[in-house]
């Protein structure tokens, strides 16, 4: 993962909640394809044919709410969605979203659907048309587990760590 994102925005509001990033009748199955093909279904329905690797959503406050699904995050991410910007998180998506790898910034960001915004994890900043806007910088231990791909490569990474010792 690279600390720095470029991508085209997408714009969604408050209280989106993970019923419509990754609807509950996609979850019977493990494959992370099919809640790439369905995510943001419950909001725009053509959401996962338009979106492109890279590309960021911009949303408002409490973004993930609901239930604890960890599908959510890994809807987004296999939809080519390469970090979530929003003023705020529900804290079990925050969590769930670095776990499995897929950057996320809690900051309040003005931009139009379609604009270049560009995230820098490391400072903790947003540029979009211009302007700098300023996020909640990640932990080092978090962005950590970020380069390493999420919270399973990051522990076998650290496991091979310690039996090269």
């Amino acid at each position: 993962m690279e600390s720095i994102i470029e991508g085209r925005a997408w714009i969604f509001g408050d209280n989106v909640d993970t019923d419509v990033i990754i609807p509950g009748k996609y979850l019977r199955t493990t494959d992370v394809q099919v809640f790439a093909d369905h995510a943001m279904e419950g909001i725009d329905p053509e959401f996962s044919s338009k979106v492109q690797k890279g590309d960021v959503i911009v949303a408002g406050n409490n973004f993930g709410c609901g239930s604890s699904r960890e599908q959510a995050p890994l809807a987004l991410k296999h939809a080519g969605v390469a970090c979530v910007v929003a003023k705020s998180f529900a804290r079990i998506f925050f969590r769930n979203a670095i776990n499995v790898g897929l950057p996320v910034m809690e900051a309040n960001v003005e931009c139009s659907e379609g604009d270049i915004v560009k995230i820098d994890l490391k400072k903790g900043s947003i540029e979009v048309n211009n302007k700098t806007f300023k996020g909640n910088k990640l932990p080092d231990f978090l962005l950590e587990i970020l380069t390493d791909g999420g919270l399973v490569a990051h522990r076998r990474k650290l496991q091979k760590q310690k039996k090269k010792q």
